[in-house]
Order: C-alpha cells, then sequence, then structure tokens
C-alpha cells in the first residue's frame, strides 16, 4: 500500500521501501517455514520480478514497478504468484483505459499501442525510441497502484475466500 501511495503522489518507488519489504519477507518467510517457505519466496520473487524486468528492458515499466513486484512476489511466494501477475495486470489495464479517459487520450493510446505492436514485431525486445516511460510528456501510470490492487486480491484469497 506504501507504494502505491508514493507511485501515485511522486511518480517513485522508493529503494528502501523495496529493498526492506524484500529482505521482510525472506526473513518473515524463512523464520515460520525454514527452508521450503524460503525457496518459494525467493521463487516468487524471481518469477514476478523477472516478468517485470523485461517490460522494463522493453521501456514500457519503471525499475521501482520492477523492484516493488519483486518484493510483493516474495512475500505472496510461488502458491499465489500467478494470481498476482493477472490480477495486477488486470487492475493496471483497467487504470490504464481510466487514466487516458481522463487525460482525454484514449485515440492517441491507440494510435501508440498499434506503432509499439508493430515496432516489436520488426525490431524485437529494442525499446521503442520514443513510446517508453523514459520519455518526457509519456503518459505514466502509477503502476503501483495496480500491483497494491493485485496484492489485495492475495490477501483475500488466502483469508477470506476460503
Amino acid at each position: 500500500m506504501v507504494g502505491a501511495i508514493k507511485d501515485v503522489r511522486g511518480k517513485r518507488i522508493p529503494n528502501r521501501l523495496t529493498y526492506s519489504g524484500l529482505i521482510a519477507a525472506l526473513v518473515v518467510r524463512t523464520g515460520l517455514g525454514g527452508w521450503t517457505e524460503l525457496r518459494s519466496g525467493l521463487a516468487g520473487m524471481l518469477f514476478a520480478g523477472g516478468i517485470f524486468f523485461l517490460l522494463f528492458l522493453l521501456g514500457g515499466m519503471g525499475g521501482g514497478d520492477v523492484k516493488l513486484m519483486a518484493a510483493v512476489g516474495a512475500w505472496v511466494g510461488t502458491a499465489q504468484v500467478g494470481i498476482l501477475l493477472i490480477m495486477s495486470a488486470i487492475a493496471g489495464g483497467l487504470l490504464a483505459v481510466g487514466y487516458v479517459l481522463v487525460h482525454k487520450r484514449m485515440l492517441q493510446s491507440l494510435r501508440n499501442v498499434v506503432e509499439l505492436v508493430r515496432h516489436h514485431l520488426t525490431e524485437g525486445f529494442a525499446p521503442h525510441p520514443t513510446l517508453n516511460v523514459q520519455q518526457e510528456g509519456t503518459l505514466r501510470l502509477p503502476y503501483g497502484l495496480a500491483i497494491a490492487i493485485g496484492n489485495f486480491y492475495c490477501v483475500g484469497n488466502a483469508f477470506w475466500w476460503r
């Protein structure tokens, strides 16, 4: 939740938050379940963080989002990492639609999606030279909010809906 608030307010997710969250997840998992839980946390971290790292390499995700997802992946472990990614993606998609509607950029965003698909089909994994999160004027979605929504779903899934 703190990462989402920081991302929405300041468009940055602090390293001290992501790294301390990651370390805390691995320590708690180890304390509660030993090596088995540590392995689960490490696998969740690598899987969730790895997928977001690929998006980072493509220029579509910020580094803070990658680290936050890795930390949350360590907390949920292998049992929930898949659903975390799916629910974060759904939340991110819905937030993105709302974001472009509020900022009145729907038509431009659709053109950009077509251009990004064309670019990646012809150029592979190279980031687009102008359509990436590093460019000035790019409409940036605070994806920490989508990660928080996915995480809340996992918490509910683990505790309340069983």
